[in-house]
């Protein structure tokens, strides 16, 4: 039987039931809440609030909350939200992913949840993939929320920190998902608690959520400093790197986009070098300079990757085709390309703070998302952030046409095609959207137009907001557009005039995306609420995707396939290797996401240790206290550093411990001129001077100047060994990746080496603030007496 709520019936009615109930009860209540003055809805938020602050939960609130909302929003846009759109909003709720197809209204969606979270007074994100639509949806669906007496903010780059700081401190706050991220980590190098602008994590809503936790899971999000490089070890590495022979001195994956050198390699580099183990820890620095320029030579290729430009290297966006200005790679990547090209080397990017996409989106405690697309990692998204996709109806039924692929056995007998198939439609006027993988294969699709003397738009390196709006137009008669997969994302694309008679808006696929979901993206463009749309994939044998993800497969299909006059393959067998070969591609990009979160994880645990310690001496008012406690098994570690537990007494040298020793505490001791036994003798002759020690340090806990001055060096010394830890994790995971060709588990091996690393970083850590503080103190004390 068909549900009165919903267009058609859907096939999880199962797992949408529970939802569907609740929307009944909304409707129950439509008219109650519609007779209600302005003043009386107003009041709704401060009523909310009160049962709230007496005991009750949002789940409590929440058809009472949606209602609210709807009505609210009828009031103040003249847009009431449709059933399917409250049953999106419900699902968001329970911290899951509403799945929608494009046009069914997300934005109105996230206006419900966002409500409902933002009554606890905790905050509520929500996330969008670009400035445009930040700024967009603040200004459009935040009259609602004004309207209901709660502040809603925007977080964009280019804010100061008391206008990031105001805008987080809103009830709601809009923005792009990685400027959220790059704020938590700066807000990790503050130097005082004020500086900070976000507030503990609560809930967010993430628009295009399998763009944001899939598509840019592979970048991590990194801050950088400028450091000087050593320009002539990079152009030594670069002509070192350029004789080496794939496969003999040097192994190239095209699929993982992996370079590594082979033994016979490794050895021709300590050659040239005159080193004798390049894995050795001293040698580091090398290793990654010679692997980078490796990197640079193998894995990027000019205008394609980058461009050089008045000699400048200017990287491209392979998702967008956009010139990315002012980006740079980070770790001397950027420097080694330079180095190829012959250019001069700029100031090198070094990382002092850095967290995965993943990582950061796992720290709120209900996340939740909107998509066209995200069924086909659902299995993904629920192992990494525990969330279920739920499908959600449509408000009219589709009547979008999905027509079978046409393949083709060459570029050249697609192109031609494709103009034809262009030239049909467009006679008739119907608008066509053609979706390119690139820009490069825009221009390439663009210049086959323009040899057919077909008019059409071209959205390459224009403003995200000139792009939203070119798209949105794409839907009127005899318009043909062209762009990249991820142009004007989040942009309806609303049908003109005398479309819907000629068939609406036709969505042509030039080559096949490396996931089936970006395919899907590309489709949903077409049929917008019960809009009449076809879509079709025209493609060939040559195209990226196949030649690499599966250049084996392709080999044995061709002799057998057939083809008719104009190119097009008759097999039936064809559209098998095409899904093969996605379904290859999308597993191995899978396994690279897989493989990186396991190693970030490791990083990830030691960022909390450092960030919760950081944290630490920012919020404590006892900070001497603090520093104490931390520093009080430091001699006993400096002990077991020097001497061996085997040690006979006439081995030990005492007086440069002494020395160390004397570094660290605040009143000297002497030890050189004892006898002991063993190294636990040593510690018990120096456990006075260490109890000592602490009490002076307490002495001071009330000096303003001492206490603010040690607190800056605690915070100074934490970024500094971080930063330098952070490259050695860095230059780990890059030999880690070799040591995969000998049989070794790469993520045990970077948990064992990390964990090493990270000790080894700690005790450093306490004794780089004892020492400082030690000095500082010392001489403070002794300007103050010579003044007196």
């Amino acid at each position: 039987m068909k549900n009165p709520l919903l267009a058609e019936k859907p096939k999880n009615m199962r797992e949408l039931k529970p939802y569907l109930q609740l929307v009944k009860k909304i409707n129950q209540i439509e008219k109650t809440y519609t007779a209600l003055t302005d003043q009386e809805l107003q009041a709704k938020t401060i009523m909310f609030k009160e049962r709230l602050a007496n005991g009750e939960t949002i789940h409590d609130l929440t058809v009472e909350a949606f209602a609210t909302v709807r009505e609210a929003s009828r009031r103040v846009l003249g847009m009431r939200h449709f059933d399917v759109q409250l049953l999106g909003g419900l699902v968001l709720v329970k911290g899951n992913i509403s799945e929608m197809r494009t046009g069914e209204g997300k934005t109105l969606v996230a206006s419900l949840p966002a409500y409902l979270f933002a009554l606890e007074g905790k905050g509520a994100h929500i996330i969008t993939v670009n400035d445009y639509l930040a700024k967009r949806d603040k200004e459009l669906i935040g009259q609602i929320h004004e309207f209901l007496g709660l502040r809603v903010g925007l977080n964009i780059a280019g804010l100061s920190s008391y206008e990031k700081k105001t805008a987080y401190e809103c009830d709601i706050t809009y923005g792009v998902g990685t400027e959220f991220g790059f704020d938590y980590l700066r807000d990790n190098m503050v130097r005082s608690k004020e500086q900070k602008v976000q507030r503990p994590y609560h809930f967010a809503i993430i628009d295009e959520i399998d763009s944001v936790l899939i598509d840019e899971a592979r970048t991590p999000l990194i801050i950088a400093g400028k450091d000087q490089p050593s320009g002539r070890l990079y152009k030594v590495c670069a002509s070192v790197v350029k004789n080496l022979k794939q496969d003999d001195e040097y192994t190239f994956d095209p699929e993982m986009k992996v370079v590594n050198f082979t033994e016979k390699g490794i050895n021709k580099c300590e050659k040239v070098f005159g080193v004798k183990n390049l894995f050795d820890l001293e040698h580091s620095s090398l290793f990654h300079s010679l692997l980078q320029a490796l990197r640079a030579r193998v894995l990027f290729e000019r205008d394609v990757d980058y461009i050089v430009d008045d000699g400048e290297i200017k990287l491209v966006d392979m998702n967008t085709g956009r010139i990315m200005e002012g980006r740079s790679l980070s770790d001397g990547l950027h420097q080694a390309i330079e180095s190829k090209e012959g250019l001069v080397n700029t100031d090198e990017n070094k990382t002092y703070a850095s967290i995965t996409i993943q990582n950061y989106y796992r720290m709120y405690p209900i996340l939740s998302g909107m998509t066209g697309t995200a069924k086909t990692e659902e299995k993904e998204l629920r192992e990494v952030y525990n969330m279920d996709v739920i499908p959600i109806p449509t408000n009219k039924p589709s009547q979008r046409e999905d027509l079978p692929d046409l393949v083709f056995s060459d570029k050249e007998a697609k192109n031609n095609f494709l103009l034809e198939e262009v030239r049909r439609r467009h006679n008739v006027g119907q608008p066509i959207l053609i979706g390119t993988t690139s820009i490069l294969q825009s221009e390439e699709i663009a210049a086959t137009l323009d040899e057919g003397n077909v008019e059409y738009q071209l959205l390459n390196a224009k403003s995200v907001e000139k792009e939203a709006h070119l798209i949105a137009m794409a839907g009127q008669k005899e318009k043909v557009t062209i762009a990249t997969n991820m142009a004007g994302r989040g942009t309806d694309i609303m049908l003109g005039e005398g479309a819907r008679e000629i068939g609406g808006l036709h969505v042509i696929g030039t080559e096949r995306n490396e996931s089936q979901r970006v395919d899907n993206q590309l489709k949903g463009r077409s049929g917008r609420q019960g809009d009449p749309g076809s879509t079709q994939f025209i493609i060939s044998l040559e195209d990226y995707l196949f030649t690499r993800y599966a250049p084996d497969e392709l080999d044995r299909i061709k002799p057998r396939i057939k083809t008719d006059s104009e190119g097009l393959i008759t097999s039936a067998n064809v559209h098998k290797f095409v899904e093969t070969a996605q379904r290859i591609s999308e597993g191995m990009h899978y396994a690279i996401r897989e493989y990186n979160l396991k190693l970030e994880g490791v990083l990830n645990e030691q960022r909390k240790v450092i960030y919760d310690l950081r944290d630490s001496f920012l919020e404590t008012e006892k900070v001497l206290t603090f520093l104490s406690k931390q520093t009080q098994h430091l001699p006993s570690e400096l002990i077991d550093t020097y001497f061996d537990v085997e040690l006979l007494p006439e081995e030990m040298d005492l007086h440069p411990l002494q020395e160390e020793l004397n570094r660290i505490l605040m009143d000297p001791v002497s030890i050189e001129d004892k006898v002991f036994n063993n190294i636990d003798e040593i510690k018990k002759f120096v456990e006075p001077a260490v109890h000592a020690h602490a009490e002076q340090l307490l002495q001071y806990q009330e000096d303003e100047e001492i206490v603010s001055t040690v607190k800056g060096i605690a915070l100074v010394v934490i970024d500094d060994v971080w930063k330098a830890h952070l490259d050695s994790m860095n230059q780990l995971k890059e030999g880690i990746g070799i040591r995969q060709y000998q049989q070794e588990d790469p993520i045990q091996l970077f948990e064992k080496e990390g964990y090493a690393l990270f000790q080894s970083m700690f005790k450093q850590l306490t004794y780089e603030i004892a020492l400082r503080t030690t000095s500082f103190i010392q001489k403070t004390i002794a300007q103050r007496e010579d003044t007196i």
